[in-house]
């Protein structure tokens, strides 16, 4: 029988989010997630708004509460800066850090890693995280001919 393992210290973790980017983020708990789905950049977007708007705002102001620091990441004159709401939005902005703030923080936090037949993330949405495995199709693909009906 397989167990969850409860990691009781909540402590702060390191994720890599490009080479040479990396984001310490508080622990993706029930609060948090809980706070972040009432922020206030959340609950004003219109009821209307597409499911990449939603994922978007809500990625941000998920990254708002837990990102604690940061390495590598630089204003327009390659200064370090630290962590800002300003910030952390711009670096979402970047579509390689956001995709991969998705894949390992909120997807991690959400799936439960021991559950391996778990059903995978929505690719947009709130719950953005899923990637896509099949290549485009280079050309489009023949249909099939309808037999003839001997009529």
């Amino acid at each position: 029988m397989r167990m969850l393992t409860l990691d009781l210290t909540n402590a702060p973790r390191w994720h890599d989010l490009a080479p040479g980017v990396r984001v310490q983020l508080r622990p993706l708990t029930t609060a948090l997630m809980v706070a972040t789905r009432s922020d206030p950049a959340v609950e004003a977007l219109p009821e209307k708004a597409s499911d990449e708007d939603r994922a978007v705002a809500f990625a941000k102001a998920l990254a708002r509460r837990a990102v604690l620091a940061w390495d590598g990441i630089g204003d327009a004159d390659g200064k370090p800066i630290d962590p800002s709401p300003e910030a952390i939005d711009a670096l979402l902005d970047v579509w390689p850090i956001f995709e991969a703030f998705q894949l390992t923080y909120v997807s991690k936090g959400l799936l439960l890693e021991q559950e391996k037949n778990a059903s995978a993330l929505s690719p947009n949405g709130p719950s953005a995280g899923a990637s896509a495995t099949a290549k485009p199709a280079r050309k489009p693909a023949r249909t099939a001919r309808a037999a003839p009906t001997g009529r």
